[in-house]
């Protein structure tokens, strides 16, 4: 069990370390080019490196993922960023949901308690948020793929090998992402978008995803969903590293609480059954 929560711990570092040199290298340039050509290698690559694929399995959870970018995507384009992030966020608290109706899986008492104080963190870290529109709206729905994705993870990672989910769920992606590149036009490939596709398609795709497959299962839905909170902190950590980014004393606060929400959403619960991996 613990050797799965740092496990997970590092694949939100993973993620979280993404963010500053996606910036760096797609700043002004197309973001489906860049989605398309991560994905796609993490997909070719996948390919090669095992021999087992689920096409079925596989592509239910890369549409969940590709439907999630779209309505997130098509969604910033009609709020604040601030807000597209807070809103996103709510996933954590839709896991639970659909990982009861999905798997059965019931939070336990301290997750209860830790699911609102993680979406307080979450608006403060966010600078806050006013409003509501049609924006919103589709970032809501890129909540509930994002948490299908999560349950969906777990429970197929328990009938066939967590590596023959990587490939198809890649290219499943990556055809969307291409779709979309022709309807953004003017990217161009330079030599830091193919150094920061290579970093994030093996480390914040493949391995990260290969991580999350496997260990996720051990610790459960609602857990793994608790230690997700880190990525945004992690991201927040590296622009302060590398792009020299600070946090506001309101979003300071909510990183903290954030914290203090992982920490409690991850106390073991005395009475749940050992989760043991399939």
């Amino acid at each position: 069990m613990v050797r799965a929560f740092f496990a997970l711990l590092m694949v939100t570092f993973l993620w979280g370390s993404t963010f500053p040199f996606i910036k760096m290298a797609v700043n002004g340039e197309s973001v489906y080019l860049y989605l398309s050509l991560r994905f796609w290698l993490a997909g070719i690559l996948s390919m090669f490196l095992w021999k087992k694929h689920s096409l079925k399995y596989g592509l239910i959870i890369g549409i969940f993922i590709s439907l999630g970018q779209i309505t997130q995507t098509i969604g910033l384009t009609l709020t604040t960023a601030s807000k597209s992030g807070f809103i996103t966020s709510l996933y954590i608290v839709l896991v639970p949901v659909f990982a009861y109706l999905i798997e059965k899986e019931k939070p336990t008492l301290m997750q209860i308690i830790a699911f609102p104080i993680s979406i307080l963190g979450s608006y403060f870290l966010s600078g806050g948020v006013k409003g509501f529109n049609v924006g919103d709206i589709l970032t809501v729905l890129c909540a509930v793929f994002y948490a299908l994705s999560v349950v969906y993870i777990t429970k197929y990672s328990k009938i066939v090998p967590e590596s023959s989910l990587l490939s198809y769920q890649f290219i499943a992606v990556a055809i969307m992402n291409t779709a979309l590149a022709f309807t953004s036009p003017g990217g161009k490939v330079s030599i830091p978008l193919i150094l920061v596709v290579i970093y994030t398609a093996v480390f914040s795709t493949i391995i990260a995803t290969l991580f999350q497959s496997k260990y996720q299962k051990i610790l459960g839905n609602n857990m793994s969903a608790f230690v997700f909170i880190g990525e945004p902190i992690f991201a927040a950590f590296f622009a302060f590293l590398i792009l020299k980014e600070t946090l506001s004393v309101k979003q300071f606060l909510g990183a903290s609480i954030m914290i203090i929400s992982l920490i409690i959403g991850t106390i073991p619960s005395k009475n749940k059954e050992k989760i043991t991996p399939i």
